[in-house]
């Protein structure tokens, strides 16, 4: 077992319905200063992609200037997953399908990375691509099929699904 400490990183994107600024997407803008700083009080929240403007919404990873990208760290997988399912953010993910497309492929790569590291969005892109190319595995995964820190279990050996998760899918 390694004695190197790791985070989780996170990408998320979503393909806007329609421009932030449109009266569509208002229920998802209104509420992004209070999702984003209910984020940075959390626990286990160590850092995310943001402007000075406090979000991340002008920052154009892709092509398509309507696909918005989220980019964060968290100390572990378990306080990323409170986050977004045991709190207010919960409401916004109930409401996607008002101001988002639905995605077609996989918009949420999981990986980890040695404490103290912050991923940079072309990094972050690559692991989602490589999710959605190849399926999960250690380099890139998601929620339902997760793996350990480095170091913690066998090389090619994960766990799937909710025998082995430790929180409700």
């Amino acid at each position: 077992m390694s004695d190197r400490r790791y985070h989780i990183a996170q990408i998320n994107i979503a393909h806007m319905r329609a421009p932030l600024e449109d009266p569509q997407m208002a229920g998802f803008e209104t509420r992004l200063d209070e999702i984003n700083l209910l984020a940075d009080q959390s626990p286990g929240f160590i850092w995310r992609l943001q402007t000075e403007d406090g979000d991340a919404t002008s920052i154009e990873v892709f092509d398509d200037p309507l696909i918005l990208v989220n980019l964060s760290v968290w100390a572990s997988l378990e306080d990323l997953h409170r986050f977004v399912y045991d709190t207010s953010h919960l409401e916004l993910l109930r409401g996607k399908k008002n101001w988002f497309e639905r995605p077609d492929e996989p918009h949420l790569a999981l990986w980890w990375i040695a404490a103290g590291e912050i991923p940079d969005v072309e990094e972050a892109r690559k692991r989602l691509f490589l999710l959605q190319e190849a399926g999960p595995g250690p380099e890139a995964f998601s929620f339902s099929t997760h793996f350990p820190q480095p170091g913690t279990m066998p090389s090619g050996q994960y766990q799937e699904g909710l025998d082995e998760c430790p929180w409700p899918a």
